[in-house]
């Protein structure tokens, strides 16, 4: 049985959980989800990132939540918002997001000690068709990467499902970047790789909580981090996106903590 004081560090082995873990990931994965909702109507050309920083804020807090990334490794903002070219990590600031900019948002909020960790991408105006596929995409992949999820399969089985279906649709798959169990724990074992073999690393069992984020490029899969230590972006400048999901492992599939309760962004995917 873990402790509270387990939680505090990295697990050296993928933790199972109980059934009662897997309310409290619903009620932090539900708050997660209704802040990117809330955000919706604000993400409008001309809207500064810094103030959807404080929307996200003064929402979770007022659910009863903690940001995460609120001072985690010297993070001094709630969200990352990350448009275009950049990858992830991007970091809230006075600049403003324009007309058919396509940006990912993504938020973890703390909620009874469980962590619920999301990010959608949102359409800023009127995009380029090439940017609209592009979301399609990214959405597509994570989706058959969830589909995979079931007690028996394996990580590299999810890792397969996306890299195919990306790179038929001429994209790439970030290497540089990964998903990650998730709990009590913000980042915690096993990495969850959106790219590699069928059937290779550890086999899936009821009770692993992780995340599913593949982050899928229009150009090549190369990134560079800038000078500020956190803001990740396509090396070739080419429009990148990403979704992810936090899920549970159960008895024959999978549980996502983080879908939006109204359906909101895309509609739930079918999961065997």
């Amino acid at each position: 049985m873990n402790t509270d004081s387990d939680y505090m560090l990295r697990s050296e082995t993928i933790r199972i959980h109980t059934d009662e873990d897997f309310a409290g990931m619903r009620k932090a994965g539900r708050v997660a989800a209704e802040c990117l909702d809330m955000l919706i109507p604000y993400v409008v050309p001309g809207v500064k990132t810094s103030y959807l920083d404080d929307l996200a804020r003064e929402f979770i807090a007022d659910h009863g939540g903690l940001s995460a990334c609120l001072f985690y490794r010297g993070y001094q903002h709630t969200v990352c918002i990350s448009p275009n070219h950049v990858v992830c990590h991007g970091i809230p600031s006075d600049k403003t997001l324009r007309e058919g900019d396509i940006a990912n948002i993504d938020v973890t909020c703390i909620v009874d000690g469980w962590h619920g960790d999301t990010s959608r991408m949102y359409e800023v105006g009127v995009v380029a068709p090439k940017a609209k596929r592009l979301i399609d995409v990214t959405y597509e992949a994570m989706a058959l990467g969830l589909a995979q999820i079931k007690p028996g399969n394996t990580f590299g089985d999810i890792a397969a499902a996306i890299q195919k279906y990306a790179e038929a649709q001429r994209c790439s798959v970030v290497r540089d970047f990964c998903g990650h169990g998730v709990g009590r724990v913000f980042h915690d074992n096993p990495n969850v790789l959106h790219f590699g073999k069928a059937g290779t690393g550890p086999r899936l069992e009821k009770g692993m909580f992780f995340t599913v984020e593949p982050m899928i490029n229009l150009g090549k899969p190369d990134v560079k981090v800038l000078n500020d230590g956190w803001t990740a972006v396509t090396r070739d400048k080419m429009l990148t996106a990403q979704c992810e999901h936090s899920c549970g492992v159960t008895d024959d599939g999978v549980e996502l903590f983080t879908a939006s309760p109204t359906g909101q962004f895309k509609p739930l995917p079918v999961l065997g």
